[in-house]
């Protein structure tokens, strides 16, 4: 029979160690019964997994056979294994209802007992999971389809060739020198940062070079702006370094700088994305950006700039990044590659002021020793020898068509019912609802049909953004994106109020329906 014919083997169950009491008064046949039930109801042995031989496991145990044919005897009794002629004796895959006597209770993992304040503060946080590649308008997912694996391939095998036993040893906290670099040339030219390779930190993702900057500026309690509404991760960073959020609103020019002065003026530290901002997609205006320079300058504040997606620019010149306005040495830039080239690549970088590189050392060594060295080799080629500069050539002008595309769709679909809105960057869009649709009532009925729509309420501090939903559109195909579209507008067009009943499966809508009613409207 061909190796595709055969039956595959069942996997050899791993005891481990059993205490048996020689000496006791308990037989030892009883002893090793209780202790392989135990195994089994404790999941250390896993259904379906087959028990050793009774004499490979005697003569491993130094027992007779029959003491461990009794225990297995009594195993097969209860239900908790089964035995097959020829076969062998497994555990079983239902296992039986009622524990055995004497079973430990199985510990509560939910009630947060011994949190700090800031772990039980962390652990409350929103947070959004990631979504499901399959799910249209999922958020933050680049188009794998067209990243060149086959190119990363082989710049990940020639990294190693040529790097040998030096990308084995112990890296340098700051990052692989040669990529800090690329990085740092990189952000001159295109994002006009102010720095050289010393001020390149590469981290594992934007997420933990925010947390890393967090617990380093910041002491618990102390006061940090964060725009309302915002991306639930950046205020998680925050909390986790015990920080007291003040939520600053966001309007048409970006964060209301005036306004965080009256909310929270002693601040220590100020989150921001200006270049395009989360969820609305406005651009912080230049006046703005001044104003907040200005602010962090004369109380010795700083100013945390998450540059998340502004290579995705489809609209007028560049935009320089703010850290390359500032003239105090306050802003610290963070950027990342998982949305410009694939999400488990796990790579960021974050740009500190000169002060504080030392500190940034001193903190990678106490943490982590710094990111792993192979993938940084790689990534260095992939910026070097300009892959990176033709990859986002590309990846603009594909985004940009399926940008175009759902706008278009949202405008036919939801025409007199909803307005989309889109930045001129970024990765997704808004489609604005009237007052009589709940966004968070529209998003539960989307995803029962498959659709990944959270809502813009959803991302602000009580309420804070108004009512809409946010759409990613860049991990799907133009005709994925408008078959969802009318999905989406199937779900809001009149259907019962939530609250008084469950939605009955949409169908696909003709051309001719009439523009969708609001979730909840009369």
């Amino acid at each position: 029979m061909g190796r595709m014919g055969r039956r595959a083997r069942p996997v050899l169950a791993s005891l481990g160690p059993v205490a048996l009491d020689r000496a006791g008064p308990e037989p030892l046949h009883r002893q090793l019964y209780r202790a392989l039930r135990q195994a089994v109801v404790d999941g250390r042995l896993r259904p379906g997994e087959r028990l050793p031989p009774s004499r490979a496991l005697a003569a491993e145990w130094g027992l007779s056979r029959n003491t461990v044919v009794t225990a297995y005897d009594t195993l097969l009794a209860e239900g908790y294994v089964t035995g097959r002629v020829g076969a062998g004796t497994f555990v079983a895959t239902a296992l039986p209802d009622v524990p055995p006597e004497g079973a430990p209770r199985r510990f509560d993992t939910r009630r947060g007992v011994g949190l700090s304040r800031r772990g039980a503060a962390l652990a409350e946080a929103p947070s959004v999971a990631r979504d499901p590649l399959d799910r249209p308008f999922s958020l933050g997912t680049p188009d794998l389809n067209a990243f060149p694996f086959a190119l990363w391939g082989q710049l990940l095998g020639r990294s190693w060739r040529v790097g040998g036993r030096g990308l084995a040893a112990d890296p340098d906290p700051l990052g692989h020198p040669p990529l800090r670099e690329a990085i740092a040339g990189y952000l001159r030219a295109v994002r006009a940062v102010r720095c050289d390779a010393e001020q390149v930190v590469i981290v594992s993702g934007a997420q933990q070079g925010l947390a890393l900057v967090a617990q380093l500026l910041l002491d618990p309690g102390d006061a940090a702006w964060v725009e309302n509404p915002g991306w639930p991760g950046n205020r998680a960073a925050l909390l986790g370094a015990g920080a007291r959020l003040v939520p600053v609103p966001v309007d048409a020019e970006g964060i209301d700088v005036a306004e965080g002065v009256r909310r929270g003026d002693g601040a220590r530290l100020a989150l921001v994305t200006p270049s395009h901002q989360f969820p609305l997609g406005v651009t912080m205006s230049l006046g703005r950006r001044l104003q907040l320079l200005d602010w962090a300058a004369a109380r010795d504040a700083w100013i945390v700039e998450d540059d998340y997606d502004s290579e995705f620019r489809y609209a007028g010149p560049p935009l320089a990044a703010l850290q390359g306005l500032d003239g105090a040495g306050r802003v610290v830039y963070v950027g990342s590659f998982s949305k410009v080239m694939f999400p488990a690549l796990r790579l960021g970088y974050v740009v500190v002021p000169p002060d504080l590189v030392e500190s940034v050392r001193a903190a990678r060594r106490h943490f982590d020793g710094g990111t792993s060295v192979v993938p940084q080799a790689a990534l260095h080629r992939f910026v070097a020898e300009g892959h990176l500069a033709s990859h986002l050539r590309a990846m603009r002008a594909l985004y940009a068509g399926k940008r175009a595309a759902l706008l278009d769709a949202l405008g036919r679909e939801f025409a007199g019912f909803g307005k989309a809105e889109a930045g001129e960057a970024g990765m997704h869009v808004l489609l604005r609802l009237p007052d009589g649709c709940s966004d968070r009532a529209l998003a539960e009925r989307a995803a029962r049909v498959g659709l990944t729509a959270p809502p813009l309420s959803g991302y602000g501090v009580d309420g804070a953004g108004g009512n809409g939903l946010v759409l990613g559109f860049a991990a799907h195909g133009v005709e994925a994106l408008e078959r969802a579209v009318r999905e989406l507008a199937g779900v809001a067009g009149g259907r019962p109020d939530p609250i008084r009943g469950p939605a009955p499966s949409p169908s696909r809508p003709s051309p001719r329906r009439p523009p969708a009613r609001p979730v909840g409207a009369g």
